[in-house]
């Protein structure tokens, strides 16, 4: 079962003054001895509990509306697999690969992410909550309309990830790099991007307001503002 702490690193952060509210990491600690998977397809609405799953091909099947606990995914291909509304409880995914995952309107709680390679991940309308993605890149990850509380995306690479209409509370990004995020008419609380190694934004500059960056991510973002603001900058 995951146990979950205030992080470090955020923690640290908003206790220097700066007013920013940490996000808590998951701490999860699988069973002892998780249950080898016995192979076959994920079924819609099927009960995964206490499994581990070592380089199961899942690509393109249909796991809509399962329920993983206290599961291990490593190595695993989600190519094209549909886990709609599927809910990942107290789970570790480690070197997941694939393109077109369907993760829209799922759950992930007290997850931890590690070192995922991933491209059009569609995870629109999902909840996540205690989650930690680190390391890996993911291409094209849709988060539109998602709510995200006490998440953190750590020494990962973020390819035009799309945070449009999100709702972002006590999010972190530590060491990774976003290139060219959107975040039009998301709603930002208590989101600290000074740990970014880099920070490019596409769209919703004027929905920073519930975050803190750092000195020179502000000089970094000047012209993007500027430009967003309608000023000219001459000399």
């Amino acid at each position: 079962m995951a146990r979950t702490g205030v992080g470090g690193a955020g923690a640290g952060r908003g206790a220097g003054g700066s007013g920013v509210k940490g996000a808590r990491r998951p701490e999860v600690r699988l069973p002892g001895a998780l249950e080898p998977y016995g192979g076959g397809e994920v079924e819609p609405d099927g009960d995964y509990d206490g499994l581990e799953f070592v380089g199961a091909d899942l690509a393109g099947q249909d796991g809509a509306g399962a329920r993983f606990m206290d599961c291990a995914l490593r190595e695993c291909a989600l190519d094209g697999t549909r886990l709609h509304h599927a809910r990942f409880l107290d789970s570790v995914l480690t070197g997941v690969r694939g393109v077109g995952t369907e993760l829209a309107e799922a759950t992930l709680r007290d997850v931890e992410v590690v070192d995922a390679r991933l491209g059009g991940v569609q995870l629109h309308g999902a909840v996540l909550e205690r989650v930690l993605v680190r390391g890996g890149k993911i291409d094209f990850l849709n988060l539109r309309q998602a709510r995200l509380r006490d998440v953190v995306f750590e020494g990962c690479v973020l390819v035009e990830p799309d945070f449009g209409g999100a709702r972002l509370e006590r999010v972190e990004f530590v060491d990774c790099a976003l290139k060219a995020a959107d975040f039009t008419a998301a709603v930002l609380k208590d989101v600290d991007f000074r740990g970014a190694a880099e920070l490019g934004l596409a769209g919703g500059l004027d929905r920073l307001s519930g975050a803190v960056i750092s000195a020179a991510q502000l000089l970094d973002l000047a012209p993007a503002l500027a430009a967003e603001l309608g000023i000219r900058v001459e000399g």
